[in-house]
């Protein structure tokens, strides 16, 4: 079982499933607040591996939503310092277990690099309901994206 740091946004149901899914699997689960971790453009840049920039974003950020920000348009430092000034922006989680890296929740991806089977009978409900969600995105749907922006900003937790 892996040690796993998970950099996500405090409050968010998407990232206590993502949490889940992984506790679920035996893996121990260190969470981070991703808005507040002291990133540096190295650190942060190790995430992302090969993936084109557009793909560091977070759809659901509200600067993204309301077009200020155009993740295809921008260059890796541009997006770089703007994720480094406004964390929101970033794609999440971000996961690292030892000195592997990762961004966003594909279960297919985690499940062949760490494991995503539940250890027990038990948890094997759980995992497997959990398993059938869509866990890249938000839960709350479309409607609720760019509220739920605002909200965890604001709150530090989801409103829904």
């Amino acid at each position: 079982m892996a040690r796993v740091s998970f950099y996500s946004k405090p409050g968010c149901k998407g990232g206590t499933k993502q949490k889940v899914l992984l506790t679920a699997a035996g893996h121990e689960v260190i969470p981070y607040n991703l808005l507040t971790e002291p990133w540096t453009v190295e650190r942060l840049r190790s995430f992302f591996g090969d993936r084109p920039v557009a793909e560091w974003f977070n759809p659901s950020a509200p600067k993204v939503k309301s077009g200020e920000v155009v993740p295809e348009k921008v260059d890796e430092q541009t997006a770089l310092a703007l994720m480094l000034k406004e964390p929101l922006l970033i794609r999440r989680p971000l996961l690292e277990v030892g000195e592997q890296r990762e961004l966003g929740f594909d279960v297919q991806k985690i499940d062949a690099w760490i494991g995503l089977q539940a250890v027990d009978e038990s948890l094997q409900e759980i995992s497997d309901k959990l398993m059938k969600q869509d866990l890249q995105g938000c839960s709350h749907g479309k409607d609720h994206n760019h509220e739920h922006g605002h909200g965890h900003q604001k709150q530090g937790k989801c409103k829904h």
